[in-house]
């Protein structure tokens, strides 16, 4: 039935999506988590209600935005290169085991601060998932609709859940890791040849 509906390149591209935002989609709805348990209960589903709006907003733009800018030759370089970055951050992070959410300082003295913290935080991790889903994805537009809503839907509701699975199973951060190295490699190749060869 999957062979009906897709190509294998298409098949290839999905698998790497869903590897992709695994790996990436869960640490936002941790951050909100967090902001939100520093205040008090009749706040806290204000705050995530709104982090999560903010965030699925926030997260759209980037991948509109992000997916035209890959279109043009030269960025596709320099998105490569900020992809090898995250991949050897995810690496630490994820792998070895060096990942800190602890250093994220909270002004719990009011609400709008709380939101414009998970912004903020939002705005930083989401552009190592938006970049890599747009990576993966290329001109396969539906395929790029596809990995937002996954990851805007992992992000609401199975952030801890993929959390522990990674932490359980090493082999999903991998494949993972493999995933977008394999885009960065290939956004890089694209404007070297179209560049250089």
């Amino acid at each position: 039935m999957f062979a009906e509906l897709f190509t294998p390149e298409q098949l290839t591209i999905l698998t790497q999506i869903v590897l992709i935002d695994l790996v990436l989609a869960g640490d936002n709805a941790i951050i909100i988590g967090m902001v939100a348990s520093k205040f008090p209960l009749e706040q806290r589903r204000k705050i995530i209600i709104f982090g999560i709006g903010g965030a699925v907003v926030l997260r759209i733009i980037l991948t509109l935005l992000t997916a035209y800018l890959l279109q043009i030759t030269g960025l596709r370089l320099f998105g490569g290169l900020l992809l090898l970055y995250i991949v050897y951050k995810l690496y630490l992070d994820v792998i070895k085991g060096s990942e800190n959410h602890d250093d994220i300082k909270v002004d719990n003295s009011s609400f709008f601060k709380a939101i414009w913290t998970i912004l903020l935080a939002d705005f930083t991790m989401s552009l190592d998932n938006v970049l890599g889903v747009a990576g993966a994805a290329g001109d396969h537009y539906g395929l790029l609709v596809f990995g937002l809503v996954l990851s805007i839907g992992l992000m609401a509701f199975a952030a801890t859940l993929i959390s522990n699975w990674i932490k359980k199973y090493k082999w999903i951060a991998w494949a993972g890791l493999i995933a977008i190295l394999i885009v960065a490699i290939e956004l890089i190749y694209t404007d070297i040849k179209i560049l250089f060869l």
